[in-house]
């Protein structure tokens, strides 16, 4: 008789770290999270302060046997502390094997250049097939744990027909350093844009808060009640009038904010059918350029600085094929 198969083992669950910390003369009177947290720094240099209060809140960290409950407690020279990091939970999303176009990655971050159509995140209507979901495949265990759990930290967003480079953190580290940079300004993103008309003056800013449509709820608009928004552009190339080739540069990053900044000075983006780009224009000319199928925006340009190297990174991305062949169009059509 053949030997009998042995059953593959299941493997064993992951198992809780376990680290033992003693306040140093430097780190007395400091606050807990902070001290523990620049004492954890070369055992566990992704574990952000942020990360460290959601420990204590969760019970997972302890002096003498009893956990402490108040991150900001002083820490006192000699104290030992416990702290138990908790295997990082999977992800809700399901991952899914997408190719991705990724410009740069190493063991904290990612940028990618995204296609038009791509939705970033799971929602109702888009489940699946999302930039989330490939990148949760294409990671793999290389995500430490976003807030515990096992997932990409999505610093800024792309519209789904928008194209170009988004940066993506792997980890608590890359996510709170980069968030940060997206906070004060310092993470630089550039655009270009096809638009109907052409702005005047040819380079300036465009200011305006921005919320929701008071009656459409879908849509965002400049409006008193709304957050306050600066975009900067410059005109790159005209089409006898008919169109531009603008560069834009967000100094905020309100939800829709290009679209809707160049749609208030009457200026909307090339296919933008929410904000004005499908309107009805005269001219056979114009009646091609309708036809394109989606908004003519690409964030072509991203600059931040590296959260552990500190080293400042530029990427730059060129337009997409279909935005190209359209600037060609439009270049034929004004040497007519």
């Amino acid at each position: 008789m053949p030997p009998a198969r042995k059953k593959p083992k299941t493997p064993a669950p992951p198992r809780p770290q376990i680290l033992q910390v003693t306040i140093t003369e430097a780190m007395a009177g400091q606050r807990v999270d902070k001290a523990l947290t620049l004492l954890l720094e070369e055992q566990i240099p992704a574990l952000s302060r942020v990360r460290l209060q959601s420990l204590v809140a969760q019970g997972e960290v302890s002096l003498n046997g009893k956990p402490v409950k108040d991150a900001s407690h002083k820490a006192k020279l000699g104290d030992s502390y416990t702290v138990t990091i908790p295997p990082a939970t999977a992800a809700e999303p399901e991952a899914q094997d997408i190719d991705l176009n990724i410009v740069f990655e190493d063991k904290d971050l990612l940028v990618i250049n995204k296609p038009a159509g791509m939705v970033v995140h799971p929602a109702p209507g888009n489940r699946d097939q999302t930039l989330v979901n490939a990148l949760l495949a294409h990671c793999g265990k290389s995500l430490s744990g976003i807030g515990g759990v096992a997932r990409p930290g999505i610093v800024h967003r792309l519209d789904k027909d928008t194209s170009g480079l988004m940066v993506v953190a792997k980890n608590d580290l890359a996510h709170q350093a980069l968030t940060a940079q997206f906070a004060d300004r310092s993470l630089s993103r550039t655009y270009q844009t096809i638009v109907w008309g052409e702005p005047v003056p040819l380079v300036g800013s465009i200011e305006g808060t921005i919320g929701r449509h008071p009656r459409d709820r879908v849509k965002m608009a400049v409006t008193g009640k709304g957050k306050p928004a600066l975009t900067h552009y410059k005109v790159l190339e005209s089409f006898n009038g008919l169109t531009s080739l603008v560069e834009c540069k967000l100094s905020t990053g309100r939800t829709h904010q290009i679209r809707v900044h160049l749609s208030y000075i009457k200026h909307p983006v090339v296919g933008d059918a929410v904000y004005g780009g499908g309107r009805n224009r005269p001219g056979e000319d114009a009646k091609k350029i309708q036809k394109f199928p989606r908004q003519a925006l690409h964030a072509m340009q991203l600059q931040f600085i590296h959260p552990r190297s500190e080293k400042v990174m530029q990427f730059n991305a060129p337009l997409p094929r279909d935005m190209a062949d359209l600037l060609r169009s439009l270049r034929r059509l004004k040497a007519k």
